[in-house]
Formats: structure tokens, C-alpha cells, sequence
């Protein structure tokens, strides 16, 4: 025999009922069949949001009641032919009558209890199973409708169930016996107690009575019906990279169901285990794929984690004192006082010092516990050896689960410091002693995060999804999102990377997609955003609260990176070409670099000096092995070293700047390049990387400009002084020709010092054949004291200020 249950989502409406009965019949073909039914989708809540409205004496409770009859009866027209109508709608209702007066007697009353509220929410079923049945009459004669209420006897007290085995046994196998038909039509969820009053199996019972059914007949194999493919990994409107699982163990699916995953009703596993009944989880909507398969042994199944679950309805209490150390019976009277209220908790885990408890309990229980706990405690909690329980809110807990975790050495570590390095704080832990289960309580907050960390860690091929939050889409920012577009699926093949951009920013717009935007298209969707703001930009970034976050900074705003802090502070990776962070006061960019360390999230600033240039991340390498730096040369200013290098005297000096600006080589204020504050930033920059605690004032700056042009109020102005002044600039060019020697804007760090200047290299020295834009440093240690270390290349451009910006993301990336 067949045994389905189909769910509500199955049910929901006549188009999905028909579907169903395809299924129905394709098992009835093979052999006789049970088909099982929840209410039609969302009706149990219904009846009993109705049920509170006339508990308060809320008169609305009339017009959901009609709307809801109205639904039932339209899946009557719809399903069945007006010829055969009459009877079921008589019987739909004659039940809507019975519930009329039902809710009639809680509204005179303004009392619903327990017992009412599982006579009023079993409706739903008999309703859907008795039209259903109806349907399948008018597709096929021998078809019988069996009232579960009339078979299935269990005490129901506040969610608590224990079924009466032996008579519900005995009720169904007389049924069975005493009647024959090809398909037999049960509602779920609904019962009766020992004195013949309907009752339920609570929540989610429907599986429940699937599984008594196929218990009480010794089954094969009970096929459970709902809207996805059966039981996954993770939950996968969480984790969108989720996926089905083929098989696993009863043991799996009861850890798996209790820690929150909806697929399947925990209780439903008590009446198979002892004749290894198995559960086969399919999806109505496609009947084809395999589901899950849930049975005694799971030899397929090769990976050491199973699935990952969790559970956000729990409040955290503990109970704590040095009047618990030592003392006999504790723990004892503390899980006693929670039974004489019927409450059952969720996790527990006590330090070996014996100074505190942890309990995890349901969120609607959380305060009749403090109350108990606290009664029960009452002279400690007074002669102040423990302190007085309080309830932590906005918990949940996230758990590993998995059969082959106990023979796997090291994945509560792999757990732990996947949830550290993304700045999830655990409040407790708890593992039995099989090792079936890892679980950690953490905040609610962090719950997406989490799980998606954890999945990543233990299900998906060895890859590492980055997010990215751009500010900044200008000649740099423009040019990294099309390298970052080009090298797509290079770094997934490759690096085993994939880099998803979640939001973009300029000074006017902002635009977020938690999927990814589309970088096909990103400027017009950044023209359609919302209105750009610094703050509001921060908040949205801080909210989304994903892994592996990098807020990436293209401009030289200080507003902007006023807020690195912000960032670094909540685990968010800062990449930045942005000079003015690590050119402030020391104090300042000290802190910078104490918040990365302090929260796990990195400070990548390799585009401050040199554009794409490794040069410091060579610094620090030197500085990391143990190398001391006795001195720094270095020409830092691809902008300068472009204007000297074109400058000849035959063309006015303002013309090459004009030149120089016009093919990005210079900030959009020139005078930032050509003052030299941008190359003195630089060296400054290198020598607190060196070790040196220096100050942007302690750098000498030899400018070459007057006066009159460094206090230039406006671009037109400053070019205007550099006309006046061209005598100057050639008379600096000719001495220079007459030396034999090249011009250079030179950059110096030694003996704690520091300058910029422009100077005259002769040719026996590295700079005088430095052509373009380029850029050169040479590092002077103690390993490196008579030929130093040279690192030399294009110190300017968009083009590889982005690749520079671009591999900062990467070293992230492989951290």
C-alpha cells in the first residue's frame, strides 16, 4: 500500500489540487493508496487569528469567517461539475455553521481555551479532505473519506503530544481491515483525546499523522509532498546557494527538524524508527526529482556535516553565582522547577566552574521560566548567592548537524573561526556527547551571516564569495567595475573567487541589490538610485550585514574616509586609493590599524603610494621578516614625474600640466600634484609603515612654485600665476641642461627625516632614465645596504590605480 501527505502549499488552490490528483492517481495505478491532507494554504492561521479577534471581542472575526467560507466554496465550483455539487457544499457548510458557533461562544464568552483553540483549528483539514475527497469521487468511484479524528487518540496538553500507540494502532489496522477501496482520503493534524473531544497533533501534525498511519500498517516507504525539493542543506531562502540533500539518517532529520527546518515535523519520526519505515520528501511541483530520502543508514551521503539549521524563536536565560559552586542538587531543582510549568528547553551548556547555567528555551516560554526559576530561587537569589534570572532577547541558534562528524577531528574549530573572522560572537555552545550536533548560540542579527558562512565553509566548492560596496565611479572607480566585470569568471576558475558588487555610490546617487547588481548597466542604475548620502550609504552596508564585506573607497574625500572607522568596526574590509586616512594625524591612522586587527577586517591602502605598484606591501614585507630600513629614495608622483619629463622649455610649462591633467595624471585640482602635499603624504605614509611615528608636518617641502600660485583660489587662477611665472620654470629646465642632469621630483626618508623636493639626478643614478609617469623607489635596508631594492613600474593612471585597488580585493579574498 501507498501511503502521500500532501502539505498546504500542495493545497492551495484548485489549479494545485489537480496537480496533485496526478500524482494521486499515478500511485492508486500501482496499488491501493492513502492520501493524506493538510488544510489549503494559510486556512490554519486563519482559524485561529479568527479565534483571538473573537476572544477580544472583535466583531471582524465575521468578515474573515465569510471570506474564508467563500474560499472553500469556490474550490468547489472550481473542481467539481454543478451537477455534483450539492452534497459537498451542504457538508462545507454545515462545517462553517459549526464554526459559526464556535466563534460565536468565544466572542459571548471573551475566553478561548486550549481545548477550543484545537477544536477550531482542526477545521481546516476536515474541510480540505472533504472536498478533496469529493473531487476524487468525481474523477473515480472507489474512493473513501476516513475521519482521523475517529482513529487517532492522543493527550494534547499546551503543544505537548503523546499519542495512545495502541488503541490508535488498533483504531486504523480495524479500519483497514474491514474496508477495501483503492484510495483512502485523510485529513491531517486532527485527533481525538481519551474522552472523544477532537483535538490535534500540533503544528505541522499532518506528517505526524502520515507517519502514525504508515506505523499502525508496518509501510514501506511514506512519501511526503511539499514545495521544495526535500530537506537541504541550509534553508534555502537564506542561503540561496543551498541545495537538496539525497539521502539521510533518521538521526539527521530529527536534529535537523527540531533545530528549525520546517520540511518535516519532528514527532513525525517516533512512529517509523521501529520498523524502519523510510521517508521519501518530494516536491509536488516536480514529481519527477528524487527529494530526500530519510531512512535508518546513510552510506551515500560522504560529507562530515550533513546540514546546517537554526532557530530564532529563543530567548536565552542564565542563572549565575558563586552560590552554585559546589553545591549538590543544583541543577536539579533549577530543570525541576522548569517541568512543574511543562516547559522543555532547547540547549543547555554549564561552565565547569559550576558558576552558571545557560538555557535556551522557546520564545513564548522564556517568561514563565524566569518566573519559575526565579520563585524556586528565591532565598538565593535575596541572600544575594545568585543573581536574579534575566532574559536575553534577540538570540538565535545556528547548529551543525551530521552523522560522520564524530569520526572527524577539527570542524568545531573550522565553525568557530568561521563565525570569528566574520565577527560573530558566540554567547554559548553546546555539543552531546554523540557528536551528531555542534550548536552555538548567537545573536538574531547575525543569523543570515552566519549560516551562509557556515555554508560556505562546509558545502560549496572551495570558493569565497566577496561583497562589495564601491564609493567613488569616477576615472578610477569606472575602471575597476570593468576590470572587475572582465576577470568574472577568471577569478571563480581561477581564484576560486566570485565578487558580487551590492552597492555603488557618487556624490549624488546610491544603489543597492543584496544579488548583485549588473555591472552590464551599472551607471543607469545608479542614475535611477536614491539620493547619495555618506551615512545613509554606511547604514545600508552595516544592515546587510554580510560576510566578507569591503567597503572600497575611489575617492580623495575626506568625509569619506572619516567613516573607515565606522566600517572597520563592524568587520567591514576598508580597500581604499583615498591618501588622506594614512596621512592624518598618527593617532588617527593608529587607530585604523588597531580596529583591523581588533575586528578581523582589513585595511588595504597599497594604491596610496604608487598607484598599482607593490610597494607597500613590499615595505611591510621587509619590516615583517625583519629588516630594518636605513633609507628611503623614491620618485612617488607620476603626475610630476609626466610634467618634468615633457617639460623642455620649447612649450609653456603650463601647457604640459594642462596636458598631464587632461590624460588623468593629476588630481582635479593640479596644485594637490605640482604644491608637492601629495608626494610629502606618500613618504609620510611609507615611513610610519617603516615604523616611524612621524607627522605630516615633519615633512620638509621644497615646492618649486611661488607663493602666489600655491594660494591660487581656482584652477583658472593657479594656470593663470603658472603663465606669469614660465621664466622661472625654464630657468630651473636650463640649469638642469647645462648639469647634464635630469629633473625629478624626489622623495627622502633617512635618519627619521623626511623631505620632498625637486632635484637634479645626474645619469649614474636610477632615476635618470625614468621615463613617462613612472614611478620608482629604492628601499635601503640592512639586507639590502650597498645595491637596494628597486621597485619600479607606471605610478599613475586609472587604468592601474584600479588594478592596484583590484588586487588589494584579492589579497582579502585569499586571506
Amino acid at each position: 500500500m501507498n501511503i502521500l501527505k500532501f502539505g498546504g502549499s500542495s493545497v492551495a488552490s484548485s489549479k494545485n489540487i489537480k496537480l496533485v490528483s496526478k500524482i494521486v492517481q499515478d500511485h492508486v495505478n500501482t496499488d491501493n493508496t492513502i492520501a493524506v491532507f493538510s488544510a489549503f494554504g494559510g486556512v490554519t492561521n486563519e482559524l485561529l487569528q479568527m479565534a483571538e479577534l473573537a476572544a477580544n471581542e472583535d466583531a471582524s472575526y465575521k468578515d474573515l469567517l465569510e471570506k474564508n467560507e467563500k474560499r472553500h466554496l469556490n474550490v468547489v465550483k472550481e473542481l467539481i461539475q454543478v451537477k455534483d455539487q450539492s452534497r459537498i457544499l451542504a457538508r462545507v457548510k454545515n462545517e462553517f455553521n459549526r464554526l459559526e458557533t464556535l466563534y460565536e461562544g468565544v466572542y459571548l464568552l471573551n475566553e478561548l481555551s486550549d481545548r477550543t483553540r484545537h477544536v477550531i483549528s482542526g477545521f481546516g483539514e476536515i474541510l480540505s479532505s472533504l472536498i478533496i475527497a469529493e473531487y476524487f469521487q468525481s474523477l473515480q468511484e472507489d474512493v473513501l473519506f476516513v475521519d482521523s479524528r475517529e482513529l487517532i487518540v492522543c493527550r494534547n496538553t499546551q503543544e505537548k503530544i503523546q499519542v495512545n500507540y495502541e488503541k490508535t494502532y488498533k483504531n486504523i489496522q480495524d479500519l483497514f481491515n474491514q474496508n477495501r477501496a483503492k484510495l483512502f482520503v485523510v485529513p491531517g493534524f486532527v485527533a481525538r483525546n481519551e474522552q472523544g473531544v477532537p483535538s490535534t497533533l500540533g503544528r505541522g501534525g499532518s506528517d505526524f499523522t502520515a507517519a502514525i498511519f504508515a506505523g499502525a500498517l508496518n509501510l514501506q516507504t511514506l512519501k511526503v509532498y511539499t514545495d521544495v525539493d526535500g530537506m537541504y542543506t541550509a534553508n534555502p531562502s537564506i542561503v540561496p546557494q543551498a541545495y537538496a540533500l539525497k539521502n539521510i539518517s533518521y538521526e539527521e532529520a530529527m536534529e535537523l527538524s527540531h533545530f528549525g527546518a520546517k520540511v518535516l515535523y519532528p514527532p513525525t519520526l517516533q512512529p517509523l524508527l521501529k520498523n524502519e519505515i523510510k521517508i521519501n520528501i518530494k516536491n509536488t511541483f516536480k514529481p519527477e526529482a528524487a527529494g530526500t530520502v530519510i531512512s535508518k543508514g546513510c552510506k551515500e551521503n560522504f560529507r562530515w556535516v550533513t546540514g546546517i539549521t537554526h532557530i530564532d524563536a529563543v530567548k536565552l536565560i542564565n542563572i549565575e553565582g558563586s552560590g552554585m559552586v559546589g553545591v549538590a542538587g543544583f541543577s536539579k531543582r533549577c530543570f525541576e522547577a522548569l517541568f512543574h510549568v511543562n516547559i522543555s528547553v532547547v540547549l543547555i551548556t554549564q561552565a565547569s566552574s559550576e558558576h552558571s547555567i545557560c538555557l535556551a528555551l522557546k520564545e513564548d516560554e522564556a517568561q514563565a521560566a524566569k518566573d519559575a526559576l526565579n520563585e524556586a530561587f528565591e532565598v538565593e537569589i535575596q541572600s544575594g548567592k545568585i543573581k536574579s534570572v534575566e532574559i536575553e532577547d534577540d538570540i538565535a541558534i545556528v547548529a551543525l548537524v551530521g552523522d560522520r562528524m564524530k569520526s572527524h577531528h577539527g570542524l568545531s574549530g573550522k565553525m568557530f573561526s568561521a563565525l570569528g573572522n566574520n565577527n560573530i560572537n558566540i554567547r554559548a555552545i553546546a555539543q552531546g556527547s554523540s557528536e551528531r550536533n555542534i550548536s552555538a548560540v548567537i545573536a538574531k542579527k547575525d543569523v543570515t551571516k552566519a549560516l551562509n558562512v557556515l555554508h560556505e565553509q562546509f558545502f560549496e566548492v572551495p570558493s569565497k564569495e566577496l561583497n562589495l560596496f564601491i564609493t567613488g565611479v569616477g576615472n578610477v572607480g569606472s575602471k575597476l567595475l570593468n576590470q572587475l566585470k572582465n576577470q568574472e569568471a577568471y577569478l571563480l576558475d581561477k581564484l576560486r573567487l566570485k565578487v558580487r558588487i551590492l552597492g555603488l555610490s557618487n556624490s549624488k546617487k546610491m544603489v543597492f541589490d543584496e544579488n548583485g547588481l549588473n555591472l552590464e548597466n551599472w551607471k543607469q542604475l545608479l542614475d535611477n538610485g536614491e539620493k547619495g548620502d555618506k551615512n545613509a550609504f554606511f547604514e545600508q552596508v552595516k544592515s546587510l550585514n554580510l560576510r566578507n564585506s569591503i567597503f572600497v573607497d575611489n575617492t580623495a574625500s575626506p568625509e569619506i574616509s572619516s567613516l573607515y572607522d565606522h566600517y572597520l568596526s563592524h568587520s567591514i574590509s576598508v580597500v581604499t586609493c583615498n591618501k588622506i586616512a594614512c596621512s592624518q594625524e598618527f593617532k588617527s591612522y593608529s587607530r585604523l590599524q588597531d580596529l583591523s586587527r581588533e575586528y578581523g577586517a582589513s585595511f588595504l591602502y597599497e594604491t596610496n603610494v604608487g598607484a598599482g605598484l607593490p610597494i607597500i606591501d613590499t615595505l611591510k614585507n621587509l619590516v615583517a621578516s625583519g629588516d630594518r630600513i636605513t633609507k628611503i629614495q623614491a620618485v612617488l608622483s607620476g603626475s610630476l614625474n609626466f610634467v618634468f619629463n615633457n617639460y623642455d622649455a620649447t612649450e609653456p610649462f603650463y601647457k604640459v600640466v594642462e596636458k598631464a591633467m587632461k590624460e588623468g595624471y593629476t588630481e582635479p585640482d593640479p596644485t594637490i600634484d605640482l604644491s608637492g602635499v601629495d608626494v610629502a603624504r606618500k613618504i609620510l605614509i611609507l615611513s610610519r609603515e617603516s615604523g616611524l611615528q612621524m607627522e605630516l608636518e615633519d615633512i620638509e617641502n621644497k615646492s618649486f612654485l611661488s607663493k602666489e600660485s600655491l594660494e591660487a583660489g581656482s584652477n583658472e587662477e593657479f594656470f593663470e600665476i603658472l603663465k606669469k611665472d614660465e621664466p622661472k620654470f625654464k630657468e630651473i629646465y636650463d640649469n638642469a641642461a647645462q648639469n647634464n642632469a635630469q629633473l625629478k621630483y624626489v622623495a627622502q626618508l633617512e635618519n627619521g627625516k623626511a623631505s620632498v623636493g625637486l632635484q637634479q639626478v645626474g645619469p649614474e643614478h636610477p632615476f635618470y632614465n625614468l621615463s613617462g609617469s613612472d614611478n620608482i623607489v629604492l628601499f635601503f635596508t640592512d639586507r639590502y645596504s650597498q645595491q637596494p631594492l628597486i621597485v619600479k613600474g607606471a605610478g599613475a593612471g586609472a587604468d592601474v590605480t584600479a588594478s592596484g585597488i583590484f588586487a588589494d580585493i584579492i589579497r582579502i579574498g585569499k586571506k
